[in-house]
């Protein structure tokens, strides 16, 4: 069994102005080249009601944050998304080492 982290991009008409596809482009780079295809699904929203001036709103588990834009993704998958990504591992083989 492996972990499926689902990290949902808003494509709703704000978000899309404001560069989601270009997200969705740097997610699926930063994905293939970390190897993380088995690990990470990507999904598409529409408006989470969460509009900010600038940038994206993207969901990641139960947590919402706005304003990724290409300057600051590198730091959202860095600092957000990847320790996410390590707990759901850690609390996954803690279920199965039992």
């Amino acid at each position: 069994m492996e972990i499926n982290m689902i990290v949902q991009i808003c494509v709703g008409s704000s978000c899309h102005l404001k560069g989601s596809e270009k997200i969705v482009e740097l997610f699926q780079k930063v994905i293939e080249n970390r190897k993380l295809d088995n690990d990470i699904t990507l999904a598409g929203s529409f408006c989470t009601g969460q509009c900010n001036r600038v940038g994206v709103t993207i969901t990641l588990n139960d947590d919402v944050y706005t304003g990724i834009t290409p300057e600051t993704f590198e730091r959202f998958f860095t600092d957000k998304l990847m320790p996410a990504l390590e707990k759901e591992r850690t609390e996954f083989n803690g279920v199965f080492d039992s």
